[in-house]
């Protein structure tokens, strides 16, 4: 693997441009993308499977007389490019005007302090299955000295992406990211534990395995406890798991189209006072790129300051209509959703998990959560499960394992009791999402039933 792209992305776009010019369109735009990943996957405590995988993408959108459309190909030779710009010009022609529809967006000159540090590193993107295969050996061996089956993957790898316009945007982003995830398996019990980073090295395979086979140990034999309204301590994991659910709201275009539960709720206090929420690509936990799907360079938003709605994201269409400067959040067009916020940071405390264990006198622990669903779009109420580590605490200390229960949650109650966080870090959820996140001490939480598993 190389950091280095395996295609020149500016003289795709080259050959873009005079294809398009060559059949009378102006007004273009290009994404060039790629990555190079690598994955060891593991189950029953042995390695089955090393695959890598190398891709490139083209992506081509003109704007004709106020339509647009876009086609894409993984053919990066003449032929590929001159194929898919003409059925991106045909697409574009057989579609509806949208009135709402704007020019591509100018050149916008880049801060060059607003990236202050890399995302891309050699070391993660050159990483050899002989690397990934000693690390998850040492992880597997952690796990089936306490008696238990580890499963899971280490992925490495680097991507990058390009995008140009016929108006002078040249955009780039490259990023390496590395992730492993592992599950400790017992007879009657398991843990997990996640982690991600850009460089591999930041990642420590073995802790988490200890932590997977700790939280299986101590959650064997569960105990079954009644439903209800709990104390509850949840991992910055469980707080991306049901909290991540709500930032597709943050969208002027989801208020505008009535599907956010922010209408008639901007300027409100909504949550607690201890609850601050930031978009921030540059936050030093963060990833991605620092531009949108138009190459709108991406701005700091407050979402919600002391429990106040503040910001919300906007698109360059989204921020016409509404007479206001774009955000930088837009998904490349055309597109049904508009934008979103995508680098959440919540902001911590000062109090540890085990500090929110010892204040509560009974309550319960946990590690993550899974199969939610919504509820009520407008109250954000959601359903799920939890899985993988379910304690309960009584006194002060963490006395035994659970049986997992489902949930039916107002997302918008939960954050409004909020007893104390801890310090904010980078959390890894079951797929790719990740986000800045503490773990939570939220009081009243409701539990609906205990699962059959």
């Amino acid at each position: 693997m190389a950091v280095k792209p395996p295609v020149n992305p500016e003289d795709i776009w080259g050959h873009v441009l005079n294809e398009a010019r060559s059949h009378g369109v102006d007004e273009v735009e290009a994404i060039v993308g790629g990555s190079d990943e690598a994955l060891t996957r593991f189950a029953n405590n042995s390695i089955h499977q090393s695959v890598a995988e190398r891709t490139t993408n083209l992506s081509v959108r003109p704007v004709i007389e106020g339509r647009t459309a876009r086609a894409s190909t993984n053919r990066l030779d003449r032929a590929g490019i001159h194929d898919v710009v003409e059925q991106a010009i045909a697409i574009t022609r057989l579609t509806a005007p949208d009135p709402d529809l704007l020019p591509l967006p100018d050149h916008v000159s880049e801060d060059p302090a607003s990236a202050p540090y890399s995302r891309c590193f050699h070391e993660t993107a050159a990483a050899t299955p002989e690397e990934r295969a000693r690390a998850v050996a040492e992880a597997i061996g952690a796990v089936e000295s306490a008696g238990q089956t580890a499963a899971g993957i280490y992925s490495t790898g680097a991507a990058f992406f390009a995008l140009f316009n016929s108006r002078g945007v040249s955009a780039w982003h490259k990023e390496s990211m590395a992730r492993f995830s592992i599950t400790a398996m017992a007879a009657d019990s398991s843990g997990w534990a996640k982690a991600s980073a850009c460089d591999h090295r930041d990642l420590d395979p073995l802790r988490l395995a200890q932590t997977a086979a700790r939280k299986a140990a101590e959650s064997r034999a569960p105990r079954e406890l009644p439903p209800g309204r709990y104390t509850v301590i949840l991992e910055p994991t469980a707080v991306l798991d049901l909290a991540g659910q709500m930032f597709g709201d943050f969208s002027a275009t989801a208020i505008r189209d009535g599907r956010s539960f922010l209408n008639d709720r901007i300027g409100q206090k909504i949550f607690g006072e201890n609850i601050t929420i930031h978009d921030d690509v540059w936050h030093r936990l963060q990833s991605g790129p620092g531009f949108d799907g138009e190459g709108v360079p991406r701005k700091r938003l407050t979402l919600m300051d002391s429990g106040v709605v503040r910001d919300i994201a906007y698109c360059r269409q989204a921020a016409a209509l509404a007479g206001v400067e774009p955000t930088g959040h837009g998904f490349p067009l055309p597109n049904e959703f508009g934008e979103a916020p995508m680098n959440i940071v919540i902001e911590g405390g000062d109090a540890s998990v085990d500090q929110m264990v010892a204040s509560t006198r009974r309550g319960i622990l946990v590690t993550r959560l899974w199969y939610i669903r919504e509820v009520d779009p407008y109250e954000k109420i959601f359903t799920g499960m939890t899985r993988d580590g379910t304690f309960l605490v009584e006194g002060g200390r963490v006395t035994a394992g659970l049986r997992n229960f489902r949930f039916n949650q107002s997302l918008i109650e939960m954050l409004s009791n909020v007893e104390a966080l801890s310090p904010a870090v980078r959390a890894s959820g079951e797929e790719t999402f990740d986000m800045v996140a503490p773990a939570m001490k939220v009081r009243e939480f409701n539990f609906t039933e205990v699962t059959r598993f």
